[in-house]
């Protein structure tokens, strides 16, 4: 394992979201000789997380100064946020402490950056600094070229390189990092909803033969949604119609890969990064 930055602090606090993700930044850290204090957003991983991390708390996500408190109480100065948390919570009935209502009130669109950038920008104010995603991740992102067994045809070629364009596009406007195409037709952009969801609205429209892109944005802030696929993305797009699935090299996190491989190859799907 690379070794990272020697900046770093000895206890690190992690603001874990759903998926494998945040166990695996817990394991790498923990490797790399630091303690990880986790505060789990999540129910389905604070078990596998425990035996990675010193200590493992549980809150809501609208409950910013119990976090706050909790990384005063451990003497934690730099924390990272990984793991999915859905935005559509906030049209949900999420509890919300009074410091992520101002928050909220303060920023001008709800967008995830917005967010984000405020909500890190009042974490400074007490002293804790977010940290860099990939410190302990760096084995999740794929380089250039075919991940699995078959190769894009020239149509599937021209909808991914049309679809790349077009989902950098829209990540630049920070609506989304996937795009579903077809014969140089854009089938679905992401939004709020998910990639989940996209894919299955866009799919859905398609023949049998969709195209599934996912990029970084253009400027990609690496403390916080980086994008991501997993088994669940492939067999999503299996279910619904997709036949291809290419990622930003380099640029996007790709959990469970050995599985996605095998999922991918069983069902002659296109698994490329570009």
């Amino acid at each position: 394992m690379e070794t990272v930055d020697k900046k770093l602090s000895k206890t690190i606090g992690l603001i874990a979201g759903d998926g494998e993700l945040p166990v695996s930044l817990a394991k790498n850290a923990s490797k790399n000789g630091h303690e990880i204090i986790a505060i789990s957003l999540s129910p389905t991983n604070k078990k596998e997380l425990e035996p990675h991390c010193k200590k493992v708390y549980s809150c809501c996500a609208g409950e910013v100064q119990k976090m706050v408190n909790i990384a005063h109480q451990e003497d934690i100065t730099q924390i990272t946020f990984v793991g999915k948390v859905s935005k559509t919570m906030l049209l949900r009935n999420l509890r919300l402490d009074s410091r992520a209502i101002s928050l909220l009130k303060q920023t001008k669109r709800l967008n995830d950056d917005a967010l984000m950038l405020k909500l890190i920008e009042s974490l400074a104010e007490d002293n804790l600094e977010v940290i860099d995603q990939t410190l302990f991740l760096k084995e999740y992102f794929p380089q250039k070229g075919i991940i699995g067994k078959y190769s894009p045809d020239d149509l599937q070629q021209i909808d991914i390189e049309y679809g790349f364009q077009i989902a950098k596009g829209i990540g630049g406007l920070d609506l989304g990092q996937t795009v579903v195409v077809q014969n140089k037709m854009v089938l679905a952009v992401e939004a709020i909803e998910g990639t989940d969801r996209c894919i299955e609205r866009g799919c859905k429209l398609g023949n049998k033969n969709a195209t599934v892109v996912k990029v970084s944005k253009p400027e990609q802030d690496k403390r916080f949604d980086i994008p991501a696929v997993g088994l669940r993305t492939l067999k999503n797009m299996h279910k619904f119609g997709g036949k291809v699935l290419a990622i930003e090299a380099g640029e996007t996190f790709t959990v469970e890969k050995d599985k996605m491989i095998e999922f991918a190859d069983k069902n002659k799907m296109v698994f490329i990064a570009v």
